[in-house]
């Protein structure tokens, strides 16, 4: 069974899909970590992204594995754990110009879909339902207010000992927004037949209920099917 949620930046997507999965029993995929432990490769290399052919070398070089230690997610880039690395703005960022290049999501499409099709899985990330698992028993698009978004940032930073500016934050999601929803490869957009959640107002366990019991719904639905 295959659940994929889909939002904006800082809608809470990999918390509430991290969660879910513990709570249900699934593997999660976070498609975000993926497209961000590229980034950092890029931006470490120092590669033009708009340069093909230098982008195409630097891709060559790019191995991603992510392991789970403890219930921990894990992130390497070439054997290295990058799991912090990762979790920057600046790497944030790249990550969301990146991720509008073909090559670059071709490099992960494989991964993503061969994961999902051996296993239950929940996979976050702003085109799943739409492109990557078109085909979901259950899709969510989680999201939330820009200002409740930011906040959210801003208070993530902090605990990570950074003094991040929440207006510089806003201005970034609303940047980063118009980005996702703009590109021309698998825009950010709400599947037809996604459940939209806004996080605006709820706890986290409020929404990992919501997401559970949905899931458990399409479950019963899923094996009705197959029965028939």
């Amino acid at each position: 069974m295959n659940i994929a949620i889909d939002g904006p930046a800082g809608a809470g997507k990999s918390t509430i899909a991290r969660l879910a999965a513990k709570k249900l029993g699934f593997i999660y995929v976070d498609t975000g970590a993926m497209y961000r432990a590229i980034a950092l490769y890029l931006l470490d290399t120092e590669t033009n992204t708009d340069d093909p052919a230098a982008l195409q070398d630097a891709l060559k070089q790019v191995h991603i594995n992510i392991v789970y230690e403890q219930d921990v997610q894990h992130v390497f880039l070439n054997l290295q754990d990058v799991s912090a690395e990762i979790r920057s703005e600046k790497v944030g960022n790249m990550a969301s110009k990146t991720s509008q290049i073909k090559a670059v999501r071709e490099k992960l499409l494989d991964l993503q879909r061969n994961i999902a099709k051996e296993n239950n899985v929940i996979m976050d990330g702003r085109d799943i339902g739409t492109n990557i698992l078109p085909n979901a028993e259950l899709k969510i698009f989680l999201t939330a207010s820009v200002d409740v978004r930011a906040k959210r940032r801003f208070d993530e930073l902090r605990n990570m000992g950074e003094w991040p500016d929440l207006e510089v934050i806003k201005a970034d999601i609303e940047q980063r927004d118009y980005q996702d929803m703009n590109r021309e490869i698998a825009p950010l957009k709400q599947a037809e037949d996604a459940v939209r959640i806004d996080s605006s107002d709820m706890t986290i366990d409020e929404v990992v209920a919501k997401i559970y019991d949905l899931a458990k719904q399409a479950g019963r639905e899923k094996e009705m099917d197959e029965w028939k």
